[in-house]
């Protein structure tokens, strides 16, 4: 589907302020599950939203300044809960628009959600391995995974009920 510039720049930047406000509001969620930095992923919508509906490129700025400027409004740039949402979400946009490119028909929007949801995971593990300096941070993968993939679930179901019910003209 072919945009106009200022059409495409108008869309992104929607898509770019509600990524920021699903960041910020699920900061205030209280998770009632005992995994530390456990959490539901709703920004992820936008981001897969915008690899379905305007391709990577676009989905990885959106990614980048959803995190960059939510960590701002939110007090946590450049802390390391800045880093593990920073890494997560760049490299589970990269691989969910990837995929999407690549393999059009091979996955659904759940399952290339579901990938995106490990991938944030795996991305938070290296991540704190790195700051911890010891790959025993990984023994807590499987917790993590426990609550991604129902939250990686929700996100593509949500997603493939947008794209059936509603696409920028």
């Amino acid at each position: 589907m072919r945009h106009s510039k200022s059409q495409r720049v108008v869309y992104l930047g929607l898509m770019t302020g509600l990524a920021i406000g699903l960041h910020i509001f699920e900061s205030f969620i209280p998770m009632p599950v005992p995994v530390p930095g456990a959490k539901l992923g709703l920004a992820n919508i936008i981001s897969l939203y915008v690899i379905i509906n305007f391709g990577l490129r676009d989905a990885v700025v959106v990614t980048v300044l959803r995190t960059v400027l939510g960590s701002l409004l939110s007090g946590t740039f450049m802390t390391i809960v800045f880093y593990f949402s920073f890494a997560g979400g760049l490299i589970s946009t990269l691989l969910m628009g990837a995929v999407f490119c690549l393999f059009p028909k091979a996955f659904s929007v759940v399952g290339i959600s579901l990938l995106g949801a490990v991938t944030h995971n795996l991305a938070q593990i290296a991540v704190a391995s790195f700051v911890v300096e010891s790959i025993y941070i990984a023994l807590y993968l499987p917790y993590m995974l426990a609550f991604a993939l129902p939250t990686g679930l929700f996100v593509g179901l949500t997603v493939q009920q947008l794209k059936r019910r509603y696409r920028p003209s």
